[in-house]
């Protein structure tokens, strides 16, 4: 496998993505502004993309594709699985559907101070969340698609959702809707679902990988992969509870489910396309790697992952903690949204970035320990780490406000980072060399370096912000380059 292409391509196609989501958001800010709206839509959102996270990309696809790769590809486990996967989506949604009430208010409980605010957000909640079975079926059929390291489609999908999302808040931009904007949103959302997995099951199909739905079946296999499944689970379960929690928590302070929304956006940008793009081509060569039981390219897959990974993401740590408020004040503050929301959003980014170093490396971790189908180590590991961000979200709040947020975020990411690295090297799955530990301090201490130079530019409009961050990049990317080369 092509490593640095594969990587390369899902990170164009996830840098598409998030060019179209950042211009969705800004749309939103527009049209909804930073308060009631806002926080309607996004506290709904918040649901399918849960379940998107704990079902379909997340400890499925960690768990299918080591299996499916074991398997030689077989079709009828593919199937199977597939089946499984969708009366469980089916069961789910009926129950959620039946107790959306309890869920909101266990979700957004500040929001029954405002007088129709929890009931709303419950409508929409409901809309919305049939979009859970379409986007965990698009996942899994993204998962078989990778399987057959055919990654740039599958990475491409979530444009549709960003490029539909516009076109509804354009419209409802023109039609002046108000209220009515949530129910056209929340259908839009479902519509690109359905269109995704048409799309993939398309591909799937034009390739003869033959899936199809089946009567599910108990075998020996589904019966591992539930066992596998259901302790993965619980790792996602409490990362997922960690996100409401910390969205519970924000509730509380007007404005700041927005606020934290965005600038976790931004954050992730980089790590989507960087960490994300590492961690979905390595979960396939890595596991193919182990199957052949051949260390000497796991080692070498690594240490050549970290290096380009770490090239990539300190400049982006150093350029967003420098341009955090002027990023967010020349992208968003028209329309509904302050100035106020402006600062408050980039002192969430500036906190909040130093996690983005211990993300990405977690994340080769991780894909590796699931590579090898060890599946309880990431769990230990998530339930240590989302403890640790729970307490501090708990008890800094009172002391700093939505701000104890992204500050335990960062602490939980290092601990994560420490105890998932430490297994790892327990196990022998991983070996550090020299050339990788000096070029990723020469990447941090350059970053550093060009970022101070950066605090001083002026920057007075969007056109001088493109101006500092392309400059930032003719000057660092030649000499990085040249580092991961030589050194």
């Amino acid at each position: 496998m092509k490593l640095g292409k594969h990587i390369f391509g899902v990170g164009l196609m996830t840098g598409i993505s998030r060019i179209f989501g950042f211009v969705r958001d800004m749309l939103i800010a527009r049209v909804l502004g930073a308060g009631r709206l806002s926080d309607i839509f996004l506290a709904a959102f918040k649901l399918p993309n849960l379940f998107r996270d704990l079902l379909g990309e997340g400890a499925l696809s960690a768990i299918f594709i080591p299996m499916y790769a074991d398997s030689k590809h077989d079709e009828s486990f593919a199937k199977n699985v597939f089946s499984w996967l969708m009366v469980v989506l089916l069961g789910i949604t009926i129950v959620f559907e039946i107790f959306m009430p309890l869920v909101v208010w266990i979700l957004a409980p500040g929001f029954a101070d405002d007088p129709g605010k929890m009931e709303l957000t419950v409508i929409i909640s409901r809309i919305m969340f049939f979009y859970v079975i379409f986007v965990c079926s698009a996942a899994f059929l993204s998962a078989v698609l990778n399987a057959f390291s055919r990654f740039v489609l599958a990475a491409f999908m979530p444009v549709m959702l960003n490029i539909m999302l516009i076109i509804a808040l354009l419209a409802s931009a023109y039609l002046g809707a108000s209220d009515s904007v949530l129910y056209i949103m929340a259908g839009t959302v479902v519509l690109s679902g359905i269109i995704q997995c048409l799309v993939l099951l398309s591909r799937i199909r034009h390739k003869h990988f033959g899936l199809r739905l089946v009567v599910p079946r108990w075998t020996n296999g589904i019966k591992t992969m539930f066992k596998r499944f259901g302790v993965s689970i619980i790792g996602n379960g409490f990362y997922q509870i960690t996100i409401i929690l910390g969205t519970l928590v924000a509730s509380f302070e007007s404005g700041a489910v927005s606020w934290l929304y965005y600038s976790d956006r931004i954050v992730q940008l980089p790590f989507a396309m960087i960490g994300l793009a590492v961690g979905t081509v390595l979960m396939s060569s890595i596991s193919n790697a182990l199957a052949e039981k051949n260390m000497r390219s796991v080692y070498i897959q690594l240490n050549s992952s970290m290096r380009q990974s770490m090239m990539l993401i300190m400049p982006c740590l150093a350029g967003l903690f420098v341009l955090a408020e002027p990023i967010i004040k020349y992208l968003f503050e028209y329309g509904a949204w302050t100035a106020h929301s402006t600062h408050a959003v980039a002192i969430a980014i500036m906190i909040q970035v130093f996690v983005l170093p211990v993300m990405l490396i977690s994340q080769i971790y991780s894909k590796t320990l699931y590579a090898s189908q060890d599946v309880k180590t990431p769990v230990k590991t998530s339930i240590i780490s989302l403890g640790v961000a729970s307490v501090i979200y708990v008890g800094l709040f009172l002391f700093v406000g939505y701000l104890a947020i992204p500050i335990g975020v960062v602490v939980s990411g290092y601990v994560k980072n420490y105890l998932l690295g430490r297994a790892c090297r327990r196990r022998g799955l991983v070996k550090i060399d020299g050339r990788t530990v000096r070029a990723m301090v020469a990447f941090a201490i350059l970053s550093g370096l060009l970022g101070t130079a950066l605090w001083f530019v002026p920057i007075t409009n969007i056109v001088s912000l493109g101006l500092a961050i392309v400059g930032f990049g003719i000057m660092y990317l030649p000499i990085a380059f040249l580092i991961n080369r030589k050194i």
